[in-house]
């Protein structure tokens, strides 16, 4: 069997879609493939790139041209469009909400996503399947937590305080989540706003605001892009380190 042509029948074996994350799991274990590089995971990247067979449904997440007409509704609405509808749009919401999830999951944090948000999809999951946490530690005053609970994604760390928290930004503005951020300044926590790479210049333009000042230096803007990659990177090493350790 050839190189990609196991990518396709791990794909197929998985409903024609996959994360880079998933074909670094399962491809290599496909029998009677040769795999002659030092380097197969960059193989794996190359090969989705074979727009013959392949297509990019969002970043880290590709699908084959075959099936196109076959994927779960969820995985359709998540193909990229000049314009979503509401549902498409909580849809990419809740994908890149999970990427994230997982990420902290492989670097061993804790991870908690609002309530209303726990029953959301990510992949044929709900959330509430990769979380860790179902409600949020009680680790400052109460009116502090009403204010910040709603964040869409929590690490925290062994002490129940939170390291990381993340803000997917698809299309609102800004200033809420800076907003919801300031209630932690006191806090030794990354900040992070999610979204579009096209988005950054607002971004920037919007923590330069005075009232932002004391966590101007704390929150930092991450892109789609960058969240997919850091998600298959993550696995690439975790899948690396079992090799060697």
């Amino acid at each position: 069997m050839k190189q990609y042509e196991a990518v396709i029948k791990v794909m197929e074996e998985n409903g024609g879609f996959a994360t880079l994350s998933y074909l670094y799991e399962n491809v290599l274990k496909v029998p009677n493939v040769t795999w002659k590089t030092k380097t197969p995971f960059a193989s794996i990247r190359r090969i989705v790139q074979d727009s013959r067979f392949f297509f990019r449904i969002k970043p880290g997440l590709w699908a084959l041209k075959s099936y196109k007409n076959k994927l779960p509704n969820e995985i359709l609405s998540l193909i990229e469009k000049e314009k979503q509808t509401k549902k498409e749009e909580k849809l990419t919401h809740s994908y890149y909400q999970g990427m994230i999830v997982e990420i902290g999951n492989i670097k061993g944090f804790t991870t908690y996503v609002p309530p209303q948000d726990q029953n959301k999809k990510f992949l044929g999951k709900t959330l509430k399947e990769i979380i860790n946490l179902k409600t949020i530690y009680r680790f400052t005053y109460d009116d502090v937590l009403e204010k910040i609970k709603s964040i869409d994604v929590f690490w925290f760390n062994e002490r129940k305080f939170p390291s990381f928290i993340f803000e997917i930004e698809h299309t609102t503005d800004f200033k809420n989540a800076l907003l919801k951020f300031l209630e932690l300044q006191d806090f030794n926590t990354k900040m992070f706003i999610v979204s579009y790479k096209a988005r950054k210049k607002d971004f920037l333009s919007k923590i330069d605001f005075t009232s932002f000042r004391p966590i101007r230096n704390k929150v930092k803007f991450l892109s789609y892009e960058e969240v997919s990659q850091w998600h298959a990177k993550s696995y690439e090493l975790i899948l690396t380190e079992k090799k060697i350790i």
